[in-house]
Parts: structure tokens; sequence; C-alpha cells
């Protein structure tokens, strides 16, 4: 039969990952997520393959310096259930800022990850930091432009 072309599938042996860091410093939490979220799947590269782990390794340094526009520092809040009757708790992202400033940029990447057994190992290619200072300088991470 000529002419059929087949589907090239990628191996996981055939994976070429890196490291890259970024600096939230300045940088919009929206914006800042959906990127990193893009490269932590893979998107960003030729050989995307929806069903693999195709994306790289992504270091965020300086959590506690991301932007939020308009008011949301004021109004954004984050929800919690017990799953006991009237277990319900808010949490104002002020104080989650002041207390676990990696928190919210860990929490809107992970919900742009899929929501399953390969978004739970994506995930974990995400390492968030507050401060300039973190542990993976024998990785050789490139910086990312964001």
């Amino acid at each position: 039969m000529k002419g059929i072309q087949k589907t090239y599938s990628m191996k996981a042996s055939e994976i070429d990952k890196k490291w890259f860091i970024v600096d939230a410093d300045g940088k919009v939490l929206g914006r800042l997520a959906s990127e990193v979220a893009k490269v932590l799947r893979g998107k960003n590269k030729p050989t995307y393959s929806p069903n693999l782990d195709m994306g790289d390794n992504v270091i965020i340094i300086n959590a506690e310096k991301v932007l939020m526009t308009g008011r949301k520092d004021e109004d954004k809040e984050y929800f919690r259930h017990s799953q006991y009757p009237g277990g319900i708790k808010f949490v104002n992202i002020k104080k989650i800022r002041k207390e676990q400033p990696e928190f919210v940029i860990e929490h809107a990447v992970r919900l742009m990850l899929p929501k399953s057994r390969l978004g739970r190992k994506l995930f974990g290619n995400l390492k968030v930091y507050t401060g300039a200072e973190h542990p993976h300088q024998a990785q050789k991470p490139e910086p990312l432009d964001i």
C-alpha cells in the first residue's frame, strides 16, 4: 500500500527534559501560572504528546513577590470543606500569602494541569521557593522568558 502514513508516537526513553528557572518578581499570577503549565505539560515542544510526560522541570523563585491584578488581594478567598456538615472554610488570599507564599502559585498551576494521574506526575516537576535561593544549581537551570 503506497501513500499510507503512520502517526509517530514517541517513547518515554526518547523524551529530552530540561530545567528552567522563572523569577516571579513583578509577574502577574495567572499569566505566570498559564505559561508554567504549558511548559510543564510540554505544549511548547513540537513533539508534544497528550498521553506522556513531555514537559520540562520548572523552578519558580521569589514566590512572595508575585502580583495580582484588580482587588484580588482583598476579595479573593480559597475554599475548603472538611466533608462534615458545616465544615466549610474560607481563607483570604492575603493571609495565605503571608504564611505560605508558595501555595498561591502552586494552587494556580495545579488547577491548570489535567486532573488525572498524569497531572499529578506533571505537578511533581514544579518547584516553588520564596526568596532567590534554590537547591537545584546542579541541574543548571536555564532562564525561561515569560
